[in-house]
């Protein structure tokens, strides 16, 4: 690692952030973090003001939920004031892509950076370090920051300017979302056939039917019946509409897209408000629970 970026800032130890935050403290970067929720964690120095973040760091990553959460710490909470000159922030979450570059925007008027750097591969893969990273920024920022997305995943790609990142990231969560419903009806057409759901999914996963739903997210998480893969139905559901959002700007009419969209918006109205985004499964097997 460079001199620079011995210091990495870190806001957000959530379900993916905690891990990511750790493997950049065992990796040797000093970790100064915040979160709202968390007052303390093993071999990182948390902070009881997000401010407090910025002290010596020449990178601050941000691991929170959608754009209102960025520009809440970065303007009300006075991270970007806080931060020095030539600061880099990279905002590994999930936010709506115009207003990533209206942000990147803003940020270089005070000469600080901005990459936007969302991830795919779930908690496992921010605990094992194999997420992929999807960067947007200038080429020379994202060459400064290489080190630490290398650190957090096993594929760093830049993908284009400020934004770029997040638009690929929400199209991402659109298709995942799609296949994992359509999978639900699929295979939960196939058992009520009388098919066995495990030789379906071995069948399928040989065939040109195969995702990562079927792939990872039947066999780990619905088919043992926990349906805890750390993500929430509800951010899902936000990451869609933000893709759908960027179709219908680009002039693509969002049919399937709108649709899936409405599907999983209902799942949102019936299913417990911290569902895992796997029990959009539930929906599919009992569609006229209203309960």
């Amino acid at each position: 690692m460079t001199a620079a970026l011995t210091t990495v800032g870190f806001v957000g130890l959530g379900n993916m952030g905690l891990p990511m935050a750790s493997r950049l403290a065992a990796a040797g970067y000093r970790v100064r973090a915040y979160d709202i929720a968390v007052t303390s964690a093993p071999g990182i120095d948390v902070r009881p003001d997000v401010t407090e973040v910025a002290e010596d760091a020449g990178a601050v990553v941000l691991m929170l939920p959608d754009s209102d959460a960025v520009e809440s710490v970065l303007y009300g909470a006075g991270l970007l004031a806080a931060l020095a000159p030539g600061t880099i922030v990279i905002d590994m979450g999930s936010s709506q892509p115009l207003r990533t570059r209206d942000l990147a925007a803003r940020a270089a008027e005070r000469n600080v950076r901005l990459v936007d750097a969302p991830v795919s591969g779930g908690v496992k893969g921010a605990a094992d370090g194999t997420l992929t990273v999807m960067a947007g920024g200038e080429p020379g920022d994202v060459a400064r920051v290489r080190p630490i997305l290398e650190t957090l995943g096993g594929r760093v790609l830049r993908l284009g300017p400020a934004g770029s990142g997040h638009a690929l990231k929400a199209l991402n969560n659109l298709m995942s979302a799609t296949h994992l419903l359509i999978t639900a009806e699929a295979l939960l057409a196939g058992e009520r056939f009388g098919l066995e759901p495990e030789t379906m999914l071995a069948a399928v996963n040989g065939s040109s039917g195969r995702s990562g739903s079927t792939e990872n997210k039947w066999p780990n998480f619905v088919l043992p019946g926990t349906f805890d893969s750390g993500f929430a139905l509800r951010l899902m559901l936000k990451d869609m509409r933000i893709a759908v959002e960027l179709v219908e700007a680009t002039g693509v009419p969002p049919r399937l897209g709108g649709a899936a969209v409405a599907l999983w918006a209902d799942a949102a109205d019936h299913l417990p408000p911290a569902a895992d985004h796997t029990e959009i499964v539930r929906r599919v097997r009992r569609p006229d629970d209203r309960s």
